[in-house]
């Protein structure tokens, strides 16, 4: 499968907008918020680059699944995270 290089421009540009919308949140003192939104900005770019870069969105519909558990896994590892830094 191929990708037509105006999508994957377009997809860069996102990614590079994220990439300084980060920058921008993370420069304000903004608490675990600041991370939160970093670390959900974060998502936001690997999900694209699986889709697009590494053509996630032509593949079978168990290994999407099987990405998506990963992704899933990453949220509960962060929201354990999370509760145990506000529970010390």
């Amino acid at each position: 499968h191929t990708t037509e290089y105006k999508v994957l421009g377009r997809v860069l540009l996102v990614l590079m907008f994220l990439t300084f919308l980060t920058i921008y949140v993370t420069s304000y003192h903004l608490a675990a918020f600041s991370v939160t939104v970093a670390l959900l900005i974060a998502g936001v770019k690997g999900f694209l680059v699986l889709t697009y870069f590494m053509h996630l969105k032509y593949e079978s519909l168990l290994l999407r699944i099987l990405v998506a558990m990963i992704f899933v896994l990453y949220a509960v590892i962060v929201l354990i995270t999370f509760i145990d830094y506000a529970y010390r």
